[in-house]
């Protein structure tokens, strides 16, 4: 590598190159104008006490195959081997598993952040393998957005992500929309990711504007710089899980001042005669007035009061974070915040309505210019097993063959998995109560893992394929998310020993007799240009011109943004004729009850929005034991737990722990200071963590980042100390409701104290023990 080249990641495009000092040099992209720190870390990508050399074996897999101890996954050292001998040993454990229990006995398992490329993409690499295999047990939704992914077919009767895509621009608001209510806020470091790449972070900008052109930005949420700052937001503190109360009681304002738009409810809406019901309490005794709310929230009841009236007097638009529905009953806090805004009767209407993914929706200022074309992927030729399994639902699977599921209105029986294989992502990092999940990893016969570093998933493997990192081969990213396409260059070798997942799966298909079929004849660099022309053809279909791959991959990313047509909202549309534009909806209209949900018969989930205390909030009983909640979030110096081990994760570390943000009055209760390592614990497990003083945090309330690599140590006394700090030690798995079966990450109540110990090291950060004598 002589000189800069591009590539795409989740968090930018930036220019690789050699340093003056001889390593790898990152800038980013030109047209950025908020670049993302993250990329900094991608100077560490090559580390070699985290880069896995040569696929690797566990001594005691390596020994007895399938009859192995799965108890000493993680404690025992591993055997390099040959590549040859590595495929040998997974080919045979493929057959064995399928063997013994069939198909729907191997758990195909992969989350899609694991490279922005089209083709190198660890998901429709491993997808595509085991459905050409035999089939394989799926995953069904994600862990960011499960609980609305659900619901919002049944409400709105289109895809959750679609629904959260239809976003108003900045000029929408400022120019129609006196006020922006966020519930959850609007932080900068959500902005920074997009799942196909993202060729600039405009969003700062935006926010921005919003204040310059007089927007009134409302936040109502438990930390107060979850709203950026650059829009000076108005914050209203509340209690975690209190939103569903605060919205409910806007709704009675609304009905008993007689402020709701009754022609929008009639003619766009249904059912909300019932839910109305709910509300004033005529169905169940309980009117939801202000004062019931202020009481759960402890936000004043003459606040709820004088915003529902604001938001009725002017245009407004309701912002959701994610992380609101990834809690008990999370899918209600969308469920009402769609019944709230149709009682206003904002919908459809520019700069009005819902925004989901409220941070995310501003990633990009292409709300209304959207890729009208398919982008070339990764072909799949179906899974011919029909089993799947709520992604959230991945510990109980593993626990408890042949046990049945409630999920969106069918019973799921769990299978018994004899193998899991995973392929890009990281399940102990992204599930909750890791350790439940790692007694539960212990199940299956064998688990195999392709994977770049020496993770926490690595570790617990039996058999680990090491990979290339994006940077080690050529791909190109683009989707309908953003109007970036971007040459992805090979501006590394590949680390030692590492192979780009599609020539792994391509051995492997080879020794299970479909070679031929999976690779279709192709190489690697064959199939990135297949894919581009695919994309060239598609565009062409809509009327834009893309160049050739050669001219591609010697350009600059190309900024499609002019190229794209305005379109309009399936909103927009609905409004102006719902009758020619029905929704997808039973009935056709916007279901703020859902006869098909009460069909269901869930005491968890009726036909409207409601409030269902949760088990773990301050409002709860077990409040008394654990009385402080804790709020994990998405990483600022990360994503997920990509490169935890770069240079802008590890500056942000206290003491090489994870920084929680603690209340100033609670931390003085425990006698804890700023830099202090601490003990987080429950029931569930316990984390140290470094200690960071801050009024932003409502009292009663931690906060801390997701993506610090699991590294648990087992203690005499049977308990379990992750002692970097990654906050799902002590989460709780558990669904979100019988209907959506989400994560409930965020309904985590934990006691905090100052540890006294010595300081265990840190062993994540460093190779696992290697054996070159695998029988003595």
């Amino acid at each position: 590598m002589t000189q800069a080249r591009s590539t795409a990641t989740h968090w930018g495009n930036f220019l690789l190159g050699p340093g003056s000092d001889g390593t790898l040099s990152v800038t980013p992209a030109d047209g950025d104008p908020h670049p993302s720190p993250i990329g900094r870390s991608l100077t560490s990508v090559q580390d070699p006490d985290h880069r896995i050399a040569r696929p690797a074996v566990r001594l005691g897999y390596y020994r007895d195959r399938t009859g192995s101890d799965t108890s000493r996954r993680g404690q025992e050292p591993f055997v390099e081997v040959g590549w040859d001998e590595a495929l040998d040993i997974a080919a045979d454990a493929l057959r064995s598993a399928r063997e013994a229990g069939g198909d729907r006995s191997i758990y195909g398992g992969s989350y899609g952040w694991s490279s922005a490329g089209r083709f190198h993409h660890a998901q429709g690499q491993i997808h595509r393998f085991l459905q050409m295999s035999g089939g394989y047990t799926a995953s069904v939704d994600s862990y960011s957005f499960a609980a609305a992914e659900v619901l919002i077919p049944h409400v709105l009767g289109t895809n959750a992500y679609f629904a959260a895509g239809q976003a108003p621009t900045t000029r929408e608001i400022t120019r129609h929309c006196a006020r922006i209510v966020f519930f959850g806020g609007a932080p900068r470091r959500n902005t920074q990711v997009n799942p196909g790449g993202v060729g600039a972070h405009p969003s700062l900008d935006g926010l921005a504007a919003l204040r310059a052109g007089g927007v009134d930005i409302v936040h109502i949420g438990p930390v107060r710089d979850d709203a950026d700052p650059a829009p000076a937001a108005r914050w209203i503190p509340c209690r975690p899980h209190s939103d569903v109360p605060v919205m409910l009681a806007m709704v009675h304002t609304l009905l008993t001042e007689e402020l709701h738009d009754r022609a929008f409810l009639d003619r766009y809406c249904t059912g909300f005669d019932r839910f109305a019901d709910y509300v004033t309490g005529r169905t169940d005794g309980e009117p939801k007035t202000p004062e019931w709310a202020a009481a759960l929230s402890l936000v004043p009841a003459h606040e709820i009061r004088d915003l529902a009236r604001l938001m009725a007097r002017e245009r407004c638009l309701i912002g959701l974070t994610y992380s609101l529905q990834r809690a008990e009953h999370g899918e209600q806090t969308y469920w009402a915040a769609w019944a709230l805004a149709a009682a206003l009767g904002h919908i459809g209407l520019p700069g009005g309505g819902v925004l989901m993914g409220a941070a995310v929706g501003m990633n990009h200022d292409m709300q209304r210019r959207y890729v009208p074309f398919g982008v070339g992927s990764f072909p799949q030729p179906g899974n011919p097993v029909t089993d799947v399994v709520p992604v959230a639902r991945l510990a109980e699977m593993l626990e408890h063959p042949g046990g049945t599921v409630d999920y969106n209105g069918r019973t799921l029986t769990y299978p018994e998995i004899e193998l899991i294989y995973w392929a890009g992502g990281n399940p102990f990092h992204h599930h909750q109560d890791l350790n439940r999940l790692r007694r539960a990893w212990a199940r299956p016969r064998t688990v195999i893992v392709n994977e770049i570093s020496w993770t926490a998933t690595a570790r617990l493997a039996d058999i680990v394929l090491p990979t290339t990192a994006a940077q080690e081969r050529e791909d190109f990213a683009g989707g309908r998310s953003d109007h970036w396409f971007t040459p992805m260059h090979q501006v590394l070798p590949p680390y030692e020993q590492a192979r780009d997942d599609y020539a792994i799966f391509s051995a492997l298909a080879d020794r299970l007799g479909f070679g031929g079929r999976f690779t279709e004849g192709r190489t690697a660099r064959q199939w990135v240009e297949q894919l581009w022309r695919r994309t060239v053809d598609n565009a062409a279909g809509a009327g834009i011109q893309l160049p050739g791959y050669d001219e591609f991959r010697s350009g600059p990313p190309l900024d499609l943004r002019r190229s794209l047509p305005e379109g309009e909202h399936f909103l927009e549309l609905f409004r102006a004729d719902p009758d020619r534009h029905r929704l997808n909806t039973p009935s056709g209209r916007i279901e703020i009850f859902s006869p098909t949900v009460a069909g269901f018969g869930y005491a968890d989930c009726a036909g409207h929005p409601a409030w269902y205390p949760p088990a773990e909030w301050l409002g709860s009983p077990r409040a008394r034991r654990y009385p402080l909640h804790l709020l994990s979030h998405q990483p600022a110096t990360r994503l997920h737990s990509q490169l935890d081990y770069g240079v802008t994760s590890r500056e942000s570390k206290i003491r090489d722990r994870e920084p929680l943000r603690v209340h100033p009055d609670d931390a003085a209760a425990r006698g804890l200071r700023d830099g202090d390592i601490a003990r987080v614990f429950n029931d569930r497990g316990a984390l140290l963590a470094g200690v960071r003083l801050s009024d932003a945090v409502h009292p009663g309330v931690l906060h801390m980042a997701t993506g610090a690599w699991y590294d648990p140590l087992d203690l005499p006394d049977g308990t379990t100390l992750d002692v970097h700090g990654n906050p799902n030690s002590v989460t709780n798995d558990i669904g979100t409701s019988s209907l959506t079966q989400g994560p409930s990450a965020n309904s985590c109540l934990v006691e905090v104290e100052r540890y006294e110990g010595e300081l265990p090291p840190l062993r994540v950060h460093t190779l696992p023990p290697m054996t070159t004598c695998p029988f003595e």
